[in-house]
């Protein structure tokens, strides 16, 4: 194990990733999961838990914490009128089911295969929050009937297999279909409620071999990272709703969006054994 002055580093990392990831969950609707997947990878393997189930600790105990920061920022957009309760709704049950499968999914693969899911994904969502347009559409009003029956679940899944929340898939989605920036990143809140939940509950009945899992471990989800990050998205998520409300995020997302695919490339490096 490392020494207490590593580990008090590895805790100060984890206090300064959640007040990271509780502003970006409400500032530019990417989801703090993009940021606490990767940071809890190295954080775990930094400190020895390098095993092949390590992946799974990461995206279930990010999951957790997206319950915390999700409700709080939901209800945040909520007082400002800017939740689409109707395509909750309509979406929430083919997301609920995609969550499920991907935790199915999750549980069956090695961590490397995830980390590799991981990189090539968070490239791909980099890419769009680097070089995205607001002007691109797919259709004016979201997809209903056979299209949303197949986009719905694949949203949960693809969220599950990298432990975010419905921002990073939800708000471009809904601004190719005509929702308003700041009503998508609103919504996705609420979608990373209904992927969190289930996946979670899931995620807490995967065995982990206790030799390769960190102290006060239920199923993958690591409690002492849960409960840092938590304290300090508590009091960010609020900072970054009213940011979203009050400025222009489209600067701070092109930096976002370099730093996510340099992140993604060097996980994809590391699962391909580079």
């Amino acid at each position: 194990m490392p020494e207490t002055a590593l580990l008090l580093q590895m805790l100060a990392l984890l206090m300064v990733i959640g007040a990271l990831a509780g502003v970006l969950a409400g500032l530019l609707g990417v989801g703090g999961g993009i940021v606490l997947v990767p940071a809890f990878f190295y954080a775990f393997q930094t400190l020895g838990y390098d095993g092949p189930q390590l992946m799974q600790m990461c995206l279930a105990t990010s999951l957790a914490t997206i319950i915390v920061t999700s409700v709080r920022s939901v209800l945040g957009h909520n007082r400002k009128g800017a939740v689409d309760w109707d395509i909750l709704r309509g979406w929430g049950p083919g997301i609920v089911l995609g969550a499920v499968l991907g935790v199915l999914v999750a549980s069956s693969l090695r961590s490397v295969a995830l980390q590799a899911l991981f990189g090539v994904l968070g490239v791909v969502i980099g890419a769009y929050l680097g070089l995205g347009r607001a002007h691109w559409r797919l259709g004016e009003a979201m997809p209903r009937g056979l299209r949303r029956a197949v986009l719905s679940p694949m949203v949960g899944f693809l969220s599950v297999l990298m432990g975010i929340g419905g921002g990073s898939f939800g708000v471009p989605l809904m601004s190719l279909y005509g929702t308003p920036i700041h009503r998508a990143v609103a919504t996705a809140a609420g979608f990373g409620v209904i992927i969190a939940v289930p996946s979670v509950l899931g995620f807490l009945f995967l065995q982990i071999d206790p030799a390769n899992r960190p102290p006060l471990t239920i199923g993958a989800v690591n409690l002492v990272a849960f409960f840092v990050v938590i304290a300090m998205t508590l009091f960010t998520a609020p900072l970054g709703v009213r940011l979203a409300h009050a400025m222009d995020p489209k600067p701070l997302k092109r930096v976002f969006a370099v730093f996510l695919t340099l992140v993604a490339l060097n996980m994809l490096r590391k699962a391909l054994g580079w």
